[in-house]
């Protein structure tokens, strides 16, 4: 009698603990679930810096990294042959070597209501451009193009950008917040080698514009975006204003020179603020 006793003692005991332990269960799934749902909604935790976009004015840097080229327009080979520099080959510029630069700058920002900012941004910026060219020696018959050579000139770009921009902002979901922004600048060069095969002009005007996200931490705001900038102006400098001016090119640098007919600046840009 003693150990039927003890086996619905034991028996009792053990169902109640799987109650028990499937209890438990159910609780822990319910509660994992509720946490990835907090965690899916962002509201796991409060709100950092929820007084910051109110302030009318707050400044900040940034860090940017820049893929820099051309947009460029050639001269066909009859219009290079009639340059009085004719080499006897014909140069096709390319445009799909990007070149790589970094940037640093300022940011004021200016409320002007609860989704728009107005952003001034001044910037200096470094990198190399450059232009892949492809040659044809031309025969006497002018029939068919031999003997293709490539070549690679670059040049060192430190431009100085000053654009200013507006920013529209979404409603602020916790900690995050997306935008957009659009605007334009002017551009001057620092730097002009003229000892290059390719020369371009020192001034622009651009137009830009890109996308990113606020992430709020409890001392300052992170901001990543992508930006998209391009020239307005013709940046080609023609062999007929470098003869003007005195600079005296080298025999490459006319060949290059007039391969080309038009020339527009282009950048794009993967900028941290720190606001």
């Amino acid at each position: 009698m003693a150990q039927k006793d003890i086996k619905k003692r034991l028996s009792g005991c053990w169902g109640e603990l799987r109650v028990k332990v499937y209890n438990m269960k159910n609780r822990l799934i319910k509660c994992i679930v509720c946490s990835l749902l907090l965690v899916a909604t962002g509201k796991t935790y409060a709100q950092n810096n929820p007084y910051v976009d109110d302030k009318l004015i707050h400044f900040g840097f940034f860090l940017g990294v820049d893929m820099l080229s051309y947009h460029i327009q050639e001269n066909d080979s009859l219009t290079q042959m009639s340059m009085p520099h004719f080499d006897g080959n014909v140069y096709h510029p390319r445009t799909m070597s990007v070149g790589p630069g970094f940037s640093v700058g300022f940011i004021t920002d200016l409320r002007l209501t609860p989704h728009l900012n107005l952003r001034f941004t001044p910037s200096l910026s470094f990198g190399e451009r450059s232009v892949r060219y492809k040659s044809y020696t031309v025969p006497d018959t002018l029939i068919g193009l031999t003997n293709a050579a490539r070549n690679k000139p670059s040049m060192l770009t430190i431009p100085v950008s000053i654009p200013v921009y507006l920013k529209w902002s979404a409603e602020r979901e916790w900690n995050y917040r997306p935008y957009v922004i659009v605007g334009g600048g002017v551009q001057f060069e620092c730097f002009r080698d003229k000892e290059k095969m390719l020369l371009h002009k020192p001034f622009d005007v651009f137009v830009s514009g890109g996308f990113g996200c606020d992430f709020y931490f409890r001392w300052f705001k992170l901001c990543p975006e992508i930006k998209y900038q391009i020239g307005f102006l013709d940046a080609h400098v023609p062999t007929s204003r470098t003869e003007e001016e005195g600079w005296g090119l080298s025999e490459g640098q006319y060949f290059y020179t007039d391969a080309i007919k038009r020339m527009i600046h282009q950048k794009l840009s993967i900028v941290f603020n720190f606001e």
